[in-house]
């Protein structure tokens, strides 16, 4: 499962769930601001760096490493490029924090002698998804990060159940955990298609993201529709008017949008003479 690009959106969607892991999360979360960067010489890729409001002088900056597979020398990186990251832009931060997140204990890396001190600090925070409780009982950003790892037969259950939860409650973000949540089981079930898991879940046409692009897509046609309508009938009041129109006029006024072509709908009542026409025209800059 390609879990990086789906925490990437989880965390970009809602930067406050890496402080609803911790238990001492800083007062002004909701201000902090999610990005992934990049520290050269060497290049490090840092997963997610949560950076402090930037009215402020200096604050903590959060470093944040996602890790589902095995790496026996995990913290040898994540300590280097931290650190590095940190010392390079030592004057925007006053301290830093690091977040590690594993589905399960035994994911970590085994030699942790080097680290011991720094894992036993309280600026080194080790996240297990499986110790975190029952599902259901968790926010629902974080209940969506503890749902990549459930087993797969488990896993349809409890994501029909975030669903269910996501629709009692209508906040701005719905739409995207219903999208996140299909987004990690097609990820699990790889042999189906989008279409297939949706009913799985018992996902409505209506609720898909396909779906609301269509019918965006309706809507825009629909005026785009409107307006041509609009324009053929301002050009037969305007040829009784003003006589027969030049091509050229034609294709100015069908390219008018809506709004300027009511605006010359009740202009043209008072025209007479091919001349008013010109003279509007030069008026609104046509």
């Amino acid at each position: 499962m390609r879990r990086d690009s789906i925490f990437y959106k989880l965390f970009q969607q809602y930067p406050n769930l890496l402080f609803e892991l911790l238990t001492n999360p800083p007062e002004n979360a909701s201000e902090y601001r999610f990005d992934s960067v990049a520290v050269k010489e060497p290049k490090f890729e840092i997963d997610g760096v949560f950076l402090p409001p930037e009215g402020e002088n200096s604050g903590v900056v959060y470093f944040c490493e996602v890790q589902f597979k095995k790496d026996d020398l995990l913290y040898e990186r994540i300590f280097a490029e931290s650190y590095l990251y940190f010392y390079r832009n030592r004057s925007r931060f006053n301290n830093l924090q690091l977040v590690v997140i594993y589905p399960s204990r035994s994911t970590e890396q085994d030699d942790i002698i080097p680290y011991i001190n720094q894992l036993n600090s309280p600026q080194v925070h080790r996240i297990y998804l499986d110790e975190l409780g029952d599902i259901r009982q968790l926010p629902i950003w974080v209940a969506l990060m503890v749902l990549t790892t459930i087993e797969d037969e488990q896993s349809v259950q409890e994501a029909r159940y975030i669903l269910a939860r996501n629709q009692q409650v209508a906040t701005p973000g719905n739409s995207t955990i219903i999208e996140l949540v299909t987004t990690i089981m097609v990820y699990k079930f790889t042999n189906k298609t989008q279409r297939e898991v949706e009913e799985m879940l018992g996902i409505t046409l209506q609720e898909t993201r396909v779906y609301r692009e269509i019918k965006q897509e309706g809507i825009q046609e629909g005026r785009e529709q409107g307006r041509l309508t609009e324009a053929r009938l301002v050009l037969r009041l305007l040829t009784r008017c003003v006589g027969e129109l030049p091509q050229d006029i034609c294709q100015r006024i069908e390219a008018l949008p809506l709004e300027q072509l009511e605006n010359l709908g009740e202009a043209l009542l008072d025209f007479s003479s091919m001349a008013d026409l010109q003279a509007w025209l030069k008026q609104e800059n046509i």
